[in-house]
């Protein structure tokens, strides 16, 4: 699980391989749920969440008042990006995906212009470790950065106070 200043509260994220995960994650607490769906995920052998799943948990979290992220966090070929990843995306914007936790700059370009309405977290798979990447990343439409796990509570705190 992670933390996220929000005003004065921290958000509560937590992971869910399957629907009991997520029920389980609604029912401790948790303000925000990520999980994987059956394409672009780094965790290709894991289980994921089928297209039907993910709405299901879409609709679970929005009645509870909980935000569902979904993870688009591998590295891309243009014919994925151009053939593949708007159709995976669109029902689950369609139906208030919160926002996508991305690795691939190209993927977070295309989710900004084809879903203007979405947030865009930057995944710890980006690596970022530092202002200046937050601040690229802020500049690029990402309202959220999960920064490189290797860094201090000092050098998180350096960062957030460089970009919010």
């Amino acid at each position: 699980m992670s933390f996220v200043k929000r005003g004065n509260l921290p958000e509560l994220l937590a992971p869910a391989g399957s629907l009991e995960h997520l029920k389980a994650a609604v029912s401790a607490g948790a303000d925000a749920i990520y999980m994987g769906g059956e394409k672009f995920g780094a965790r290709a052998y894991a289980q994921n969440f089928s297209r039907e799943d993910m709405i299901e948990a879409l609709q679970i979290a929005h009645f509870h008042e909980r935000k569902l992220y979904l993870t688009v966090n591998t590295l891309m070929k243009e014919e994925e990006l151009f053939e593949e990843l708007g159709e995976f995306l669109f029902p689950y914007y369609e139906n208030g995906l919160d926002g996508v936790i991305v690795q691939d700059m190209g993927a977070a370009r295309f989710i900004r212009e084809h879903f203007p309405e979405m947030e865009i977290h930057g995944s710890t798979q980006m690596t970022v470790t530092g202002p200046e990447g937050m601040r690229f990343l802020e500049g690029k439409g990402a309202t959220r950065v999960v920064p490189a796990r290797e860094l201090s509570l000092e050098e998180i705190s350096a960062m957030h106070k460089a970009s919010p």
